[in-house]
C-alpha cells in the first residue's frame, strides 16, 4: 500500500521544492533558493498560505514588481551558472501579465527560473473572476496564457494530482543545459487550497544529474582537421562557454594552438581580459581588434554562443566567402547554425578533446593579434581622456546633433563629463571581483568595447532580450547570489526610469546594491541609431513641455527610498564617491550626469535595422542605400 499524506496543492508545491537538488561535477546542492513573491487575490490564500507554513529553510522574500522581482530570480539564476534558482509566483491577472517580459528575458538568455502565477477558477463558479479577462471564443483562456510563447515549459493545473507530473516536467527543462528556460505552472485559485492524498515518496530528496555532454568522435575528428589545416582561426567565446565552465580549457586550447578570441556579451569575463589572446567584444557593440581580425578569419570556432546578430553584425562580420564555422554547443539548433560542423557537447568537455587532438598545431598570428590589440588600447587611452572643454571637440557620435545642442545639454545637467571618461574610470575604481549588471542603452556597446573583465563571472550583462529595467532588479539578484561581493547595477536614465523598485526590496531585506546612473536626459541609444540613419532627433530626448532639457534630480528618488546617494559631474567627484560607497553598508545610487553623444561609436560593423525604403529626406535615402550595400555581403541562412 502506498504511504501518502494529505495535503493542498499549494503545500505539495512548496514542499516538493524544498527537497530539489542538482549534481553538477560531483557538486551536490539545493536548486530552489527560495521563491519571491507578490502575493493578491490568485495565490495569497494558496500558495501564499503554503509558504507561510513551509517557510523554514526556505527564502521567502517580498518583490515590489512582478517584472522587477522575475528579473531578480533570473539575474541569481545567470550569476550562479544556471545551478540555482528562485520561483517566483504572482497573482492571476495584471500581477501574471507583469511575468511576460521578465520570462521572455530568461527564454532569451536561456536562464531557467519558475513562474508560478495563479490562475482563474477551475470550477468556473464565480466566473468571471476579479482580473480575469474573457474571451468570447473560449472561455479557457486567461491572461497566462501570454506566457506560453515565452515559457520553455507551460502547463496549467487545473487538478491537485496534476502537480506530480507537471513539476517534473518543468524541473527536467530547468535542469537540461541543451533547453535551460522558463518554466510556468499556472494555478487555479481554488485547487490551490484543495487537497489531496499524495505519495510521500514524492517529497523526498531528488537529485536532478547536470551531466556534461560527450560530443561524438566523429564531429571532434572533423573539428581538428579543420582546425588543423585552417587560415587565421578565430574562437568566439559565448555563455555556454561561461556556463560550462570551460575558462581553462580555452585558455589552455589557445596557448597550444595560438589561435585568439573574441567573445560575446554572455561570454564576457568567462576568459580575463588580460589575456593575451583575447581580442576583446566582436559584433556591433565590439572593439575594431575583435572586428578587424574576423573579417580576415578563415576559420570561425563558435564555443557556446547563438550567433545573435548583434554577434555577427547582421552576418556581416566574416568572409562568407571563405570563412568556415565549427560550433560547439549542447543546443543542436545553435551548432547548427552558419552551416558549421556541429560539436554537440559540453564546451569543457569538447574543448578539452580538442586540445588531446591539436597538439601539433601552431597558428603563429601573434604579431597581427598584438599590433590589433595595440592599435585598440590607444584608442581605449583615448576615450578615457576626452576633453568636451576642448576648442577642436566634437561629439564621438555623428549626426544632426549640433554644437547649440550641445551647449543646450552642458548648461542644463551642468556637466561637461563625457561617458566614456566616467565609465572607464568607475572600471578602475571598483574591486577586481566586484559585478557588474547592465542591459540596455548605449552601456552595453560601452562596456563590451571597454570593459575589462579582471575576474571570472563578473560581468552579469543581459543582451540577449536588451530588457530595459533588468539592471536594478538584477543587481538584486546577483547580490543575493554573491553576498561577499559589491555588485553595481550600471544603468541609464531611460532604463532607471522604467523600473527601479527592487532597489526598495534591497533596501528592505538588507542587500547592498550600487547603482551607478549614468544621465544623459534620453534614450540616448536610439537616438544615435535614429540620427545615425538618417532621421532627425524625434521623441528619444527628455524636453519638457516648454522644450528645455529636464535635469531630474534622481539623487533625491534614492535618498527618498532610504539609499545613500551621490552627485557626480566630474572625474574627481567620481572617485570619491566610487570609494565612499564602498564603505557603506547599505544600497547606493550614483548619479553622473554625462554629456549625450560622449559614448563608443561603432568599430567596423554593421546593424541591420528597418531602415525606410523611401523618403523626402536625402540623408534617409542614403542611409537605405549604404544597407543594402552591406547587404550584399549578408549570408542568408
Amino acid at each position: 500500500m502506498v504511504n501518502t499524506i494529505r495535503l493542498t496543492t499549494g503545500e505539495a508545491i512548496i514542499k516538493f521544492l524544498k527537497a530539489q537538488y542538482v549534481e553538477f561535477d560531483g557538486k551536490e546542492q539545493r536548486f530552489v533558493d527560495g521563491i519571491m513573491n507578490i502575493f493578491g487575490h490568485g495565490n495569497v490564500l494558496g500558495i501564499g498560505e503554503a509558504m507561510s507554513q513551509y517557510q523554514d529553510d526556505f527564502t521567502i522574500m517580498q518583490g515590489k514588481n512582478e517584472q522587477g522581482m522575475a528579473h531578480t530570480a533570473v539575474s541569481f539564476s545567470k550569476q550562479n551558472l544556471r545551478r540555482k534558482i528562485y520561483a517566483v509566483t504572482s497573482s492571476v491577472g495584471p500581477g501574471s501579465a507583469n511575468l511576460v517580459t521578465a520570462a521572455g528575458t530568461a527564454l532569451a538568455n536561456h536562464i531557467p527560473v519558475l513562474f508560478l502565477p495563479g490562475d482563474t477558477f477551475a470550477t468556473r463558479q464565480p466566473d468571471p473572476v476579479l482580473q480575469q479577462v474573457e474571451q468570447h471564443h473560449s472561455v479557457g483562456i486567461t491572461t497566462n496564457d501570454a506566457l506560453k510563447p515565452v515559457s520553455r515549459y507551460f502547463d496549467r493545473i487545473t487538478r491537485p494530482e496534476q502537480i506530480m507530473s507537471a513539476l517534473i516536467r518543468a524541473f527536467e527543462v530547468m535542469t537540461n543545459p541543451a533547453t535551460a528556460g522558463p518554466a510556468t505552472i499556472a494555478i487555479s485559485q481554488d485547487v490551490q487550497g484543495e487537497a489531496y492524498d499524495f505519495p510521500v515518496e514524492f517529497f523526498e530528496k531528488r537529485i536532478h544529474y547536470i551531466d556534461r555532454l560527450n560530443p561524438s568522435e566523429r564531429s571532434l575528428e572533423q573539428a581538428a582537421s579543420l582546425i588543423e589545416n585552417a587560415k587565421q582561426p578565430l574562437i568566439i567565446v559565448g555563455g555556454g562557454a561561461k556556463y560550462s565552465e570551460a575558462q581553462n580549457e580555452i585558455t589552455e586550447f589557445m596557448h597550444n594552438t595560438g589561435i585568439p578570441m573574441v567573445e560575446t556579451q554572455a561570454g564576457k569575463s568567462t576568459i580575463l581580459s588580460s589575456e593575451k589572446y583575447n581580442l576583446g567584444g566582436i559584433g556591433v557593440t565590439g572593439n575594431s581588434a575583435a572586428n578587424k581580425y574576423a573579417k580576415n578569419a578563415g576559420l570561425i570556432i563558435g564555443i557556446g554562443t547563438r550567433y545573435s546578430d548583434f554577434t555577427t553584425s547582421s552576418k556581416t562580420a566574416f568572409n562568407f566567402e571563405n570563412t568556415k564555422f565549427i560550433n560547439i554547443n549542447v543546443n543542436r539548433v545553435d551548432a547548427y547554425k552558419l552551416d558549421a560542423i556541429q560539436v554537440v557537447g559540453d564546451a569543457k568537455l569538447s574543448i578539452n578533446k580538442l586540445n588531446d587532438m591539436t597538439k601539433n598545431i601552431n597558428c603563429d598570428v601573434s604579431h597581427e593579434v598584438n599590433k590589433l590589440k595595440d592599435e585598440w588600447l590607444e584608442e581605449r587611452n583615448r576615450l578615457s581622456e576626452i576633453d568636451t572643454k576642448a576648442a577642436n571637440y566634437t561629439p564621438e557620435i555623428e549626426g544632426h546633433f549640433g554644437e547649440a545642442h550641445i551647449r543646450k545639454y552642458k548648461k542644463t545637467l551642468k556637466t561637461l563629463l563625457p561617458q566614456t571618461n566616467a565609465l572607464i574610470e568607475v572600471n578602475n575604481l571598483i574591486d577586481d571581483d566586484a559585478v557588474i549588471v547592465a542591459a540596455a542603452g548605449s552601456l552595453p556597446g560601452d562596456l563590451e568595447r571597454l570593459w575589462n573583465s579582471a575576474s571570472f563571472n563578473t560581468y552579469n550583462m543581459e543582451y540577449g532580450y536588451s530588457t530595459m529595467g533588468y539592471e536594478v532588479a538584477g543587481a538584486l539578484g546577483a547580490k543575493i547570489a554573491n553576498p561577499e561581493k559589491e555588485v553595481y547595477a550600471l544603468v541609464g536614465d531611460g532604463s532607471f526610469l522604467m523600473l527601479h523598485t527592487e532597489l526598495v526590496t534591497a533596501l528592505q531585506y538588507n542587500k547592498k546594491i550600487n547603482i551607478v546612473l549614468f544621465d544623459n536626459s534620453g534614450y540616448g541609444c536610439i537616438n544615435n541609431l535614429q540620427m545615425g540613419n538618417g532621421s532627425h532627433s524625434f521623441c528619444t530626448e527628455f524636453n519638457d513641455y516648454s522644450g528645455e532639457v529636464m535635469n531630474i534630480d534622481y539623487a533625491k528618488i534614492a535618498e527618498g527610498y532610504g539609499a545613500k546617494s551621490y552627485k557626480v559631474d566630474s572625474i574627481e567627484s567620481l572617485t570619491s564617491a566610487i570609494n565612499s560607497s564602498k564603505k557603506e553598508t547599505t544600497s547606493t545610487l550614483i548619479e553622473i550626469k554625462v554629456l549625450p553623444k560622449t559614448m563608443t561609436g561603432d568599430y567596423d560593423s554593421f546593424w541591420h535595422v528597418g531602415v525606410s525604403e523611401t523618403s523626402e529626406k536625402e540623408s534617409i535615402n542614403n542611409a537605405r542605400n549604404q544597407l543594402e550595400e552591406n547587404l550584399k555581403v549578408s549570408k542568408r541562412y
